[in-house]
């Protein structure tokens, strides 16, 4: 009996294994930019280009394109909804705000499972309680909740496989951003960047959810490894302790490294953007800061900073760096461009961190009058740095008017890249802030900014703008404006097309080459979030999740009175041509 029971359990676990390996593969998240038949990873592909070849729907087609299905998240918890969905297997995984995740009949919309995370009372998001979608691997789903846990579930079912926790959420820690695959590795980052956490990047075990290692962003903190049975061993420090934090501000110093990575197979790095050094107020911590603001490479497989680059030392405006870094290959090159909060497009060499261009790519620019292609470094403008509190009364620095304001000439919305066009598609907004310092003494789970400010319009006109962006040139080579300001992602397709949502409830898409929108649906909320597409059968499908949220209207000062017409919501919808 004992031996018929062994083989049964063997059975059952050659079983399991063979259900994992008939998953999703580590080849084929390798391929998935390529693959049209589904959706396997955040940025259609781990270098995050947001392209797809479908060609299906295009200029001439696109005036067919109409609604199949329409899903609702459900409930009272209904705004701020920035995911990403995930299709595979005949099903579509879609995250939604309060840690909620579905997977859903990508045919029919039907709801398959939902799993709910229970969230504690004391979670502290900074800017909203959203989630930006999941990850896949064998028969996992996994993503990232707003306690700062790891959760993965059963694809087919929604049982939880394994659960992980990633930091303290009573100390400010939590994380929303999508998990990212590569190498056989769950790569993972931080939020909390307001409240004086530590930020890193965090290479797990995606089917168990074990440690591999563990590499802050902070200069002077030490990395960790782990074997495979779980032994910790130390993996060198990040930077030159004490080279660029005063003191023991590097202890609390932020960086957090909330928006998420992308990867690229042929240099073998991850590239993770890094947030605000902690507190807001500069002046509490001269020098660079490093590796705030920054763009940090990572060899995935030794949990090493290979180069980082910083677009903003000594940060004194809440600008970060953590926006997404899109590889792509032009002239024989591996590069990168990210266009960075503070209103800069770089252009770097993706294998060193070469610096190859840098320009503006919104209007007003008020904290820096250009970029040093020979050093790398801005060229300050020191009037527009809020002033020091210690200079006058002790309990408020100067105010300063600025631009691009801390949302962003781009914030948390990713843009997209065309290999046939060569081209950029970068949502942006033009406004500014007055912002002023004040004292501020660290206390853990506290906010921690020692500022404070005001979001300002510009003008009367236009916030938002889709901008079509040649890297090489520097050129705006089209520009589409939008009333209210952008805060969902960019699609683009070998359809010539460029997809995007807008907050007044629009889902769009314009002439990747002119920029003439060429088609419109209205989804009932705004669209904070990025499109996908994907094909079934020989049909190309489109999907996007709706429902308004997020910073802008939590932190939008006059910005946000022009909004506050806009309604909630929380659904995903889907379309394809009719015939």
């Amino acid at each position: 009996m004992r031996v018929k029971l062994l083989s049964l359990l063997v059975t059952a676990a050659l079983s399991s294994v063979g259900a994992q390996a008939a998953g999703v593969t580590d080849q084929m998240i390798a391929d998935s930019a390529k693959s049209t038949n589904e959706v396997l990873t955040w940025g259609l592909g781990t270098q995050g280009q947001r392209y797809s070849p479908l060609k299906q729907i295009n200029e001439q087609s696109i005036g067919r394109l109409v609604p199949i299905w329409s899903f609702s998240f459900g409930g009272e918890k209904q705004r701020g909804q920035e995911s990403q969905p995930l299709v595979y297997n005949g099903k579509m995984f879609v995250t939604a705000s309060y840690s909620r995740i579905y997977a859903l009949d990508v045919k029919t919309g039907r709801k398959l499972w939902k799993y709910e995370h229970r969230l504690p009372d004391g979670i502290m998001p900074c800017c909203d309680v959203i989630n930006r979608g999941a990850a896949l691997y064998g028969n996992l789903v996994i993503f990232a909740t707003l306690d700062a846990q790891l959760v993965a579930l059963n694809q087919d079912t929604g049982e939880v496989v394994w659960k992980e926790k990633i930091d303290d959420y009573n100390a400010g820690y939590s994380a929303s951003a999508a998990p990212l695959i590569a190498g056989g590795l769950l790569l993972t980052g931080v939020s909390g960047g307001e409240f004086g956490v530590v930020g890193r990047v965090e290479a797990r075990d995606p089917m168990t959810g074990k440690m591999v290692w563990s590499r802050p962003t902070v200069e002077g903190h030490m990395g960790y490894k782990w074997d495979k049975d779980g032994n910790k061993t130390e993996n060198g420090v990040s930077g030159t302790p004490g080279q660029t934090w005063p003191g023991d501000m590097w202890k609390t110093g932020g960086a957090a490294t909330w928006l998420g990575g992308t990867y690229n197979a042929k240099t073998g790095l991850a590239y993770f953007g890094t947030g605000n050094p902690a507190p807001w107020n500069s002046h509490m911590r001269p020098g660079d800061n490093l590796f705030s603001c920054s763009t940090v490479a990572i060899d995935i497989k030794t949990g090493q900073i290979v180069w980082h680059y910083q677009g903003t030392p000594n940060d004194g405006w809440d600008f970060d760096g953590v926006n997404e870094f899109v590889t792509y290959d032009e002239g024989g090159k591996i590069l990168g461009g990210k266009a960075d909060r503070n209103g800069f497009f770089y252009v770097i060499d993706a294998k060193n961190g070469h610096l190859e261009n840098a320009f503006p790519f919104v209007k007003k620019i008020t904290w820096a009058t250009g970029i040093d292609l020979k050093t790398g470094r801005p060229n300050f403008v020191p009037e527009s740095r809020p002033g020091d509190p210690t200079a006058g009364d002790g309990k408020k620095g100067s105010t300063v008017f600025n631009a691009p304001s801390f949302l962003g000439g781009k914030n948390q919305m990713p843009m997209a890249y065309s290999p046939e066009t060569h081209l950029f598609y970068v949502p942006s907004n033009e406004w500014g802030m007055e912002i002023w310092n004040e004292p501020v003494t660290y206390k853990k789970g506290a906010a921690y900014l020692g500022s404070g400010f005001t979001i300002k319009t510009l003008d009367d006109g236009p916030i938002g703008h889709l901008r079509a962006v040649d890297p090489k040139t520097g050129k705006i080579v089209w520009d589409t404006p939008n009333n209210a300001p952008l805060w969902g992602g960019v699609l683009t397709t070998g359809g010539n097309l460029v997809f995007w949502g807008t907050p007044e409830g629009y889902l769009q898409a314009a002439d990747a080459k002119t920029g003439k929108v060429v088609w419109k649906f209205q989804t009932g909320s705004g669209v904070v979030a990025p499109p996908i597409t994907w094909q079934d059968k020989g049909e190309q499908y489109v999907a996007v999740v709706s429902g308004w949220g997020g910073a802008v209207p939590l932190w939008g000062g006059d910005v946000a009175k022009k909004v506050n017409f806009l309604e909630q919501g929380g659904s995903v919808w889907v379309f394809k041509l009719m015939k």
